[in-house]
């Protein structure tokens, strides 16, 4: 999609970064937006800590009429400065396609720029195979140690059973 579009497409729609006031309304989008076996714990994954301590680098979209429309929650890293995470990014069903996600991984990619980043990371699940499309599409590349059904992922990255497939792109 061209800028041109993207732009045209996007006209109605308001970036913003979070404030804590959005969480709630964020995790309980969550379950509906994934529809997958786990999406009911998946808002376990993002606690209130990120939007009070990440908000100049994660995203709200809201549509034209305040509605939650995507959201990226992302930092540089303490350990790593030189890294940008991506940890949580969303985008409502009915929207996705149109280069919204892709609009937030920019917008990141300039944020964490500024900081310093010269990386971004992120993690996904092996059977997440829309992510793992997007990731490759934007241009990361996959990391893992083991073919877990097919795709290459780190066997018990999160704990036990909990294999992840990584990303890394140099931005």
């Amino acid at each position: 999609m061209s800028d041109e579009s993207a732009h045209e497409r996007h006209a109605s729609l308001v970036f913003r970064p979070v404030t804590e006031r959005d969480h709630a309304r964020v995790v309980g989008a969550i379950p509906e937006w994934w529809q997958t076996p786990n999406s009911e714990a998946l808002p376990l994954l993002l606690p209130r800590l990120f939007f009070q301590h990440f908000s100049d680098t994660s995203t709200i979209v809201e549509d034209g009429d305040g509605r939650l429309a995507a959201f990226l929650v992302g930092f540089r890293s303490q350990s790593q400065p030189e890294v940008g995470y991506v940890h949580f990014v969303g985008v409502r069903p009915d929207l996705r396609g149109a280069g919204l996600a892709r609009s937030l991984y920019e917008r990141f990619f300039a944020q964490v720029r500024a900081l310093g980043c010269r990386r971004v990371d992120a993690i996904t699940g092996p059977d997440n195979m829309r992510s793992q499309e997007f990731h490759r599409a934007m241009g990361f590349t996959i990391g893992g140690d083991t073919d877990v059904d097919g795709v290459l992922a780190y066997l018990d990255y999160d704990g036990l059973g909990e294999h992840r497939v990584t990303f890394t792109r140099v931005i």
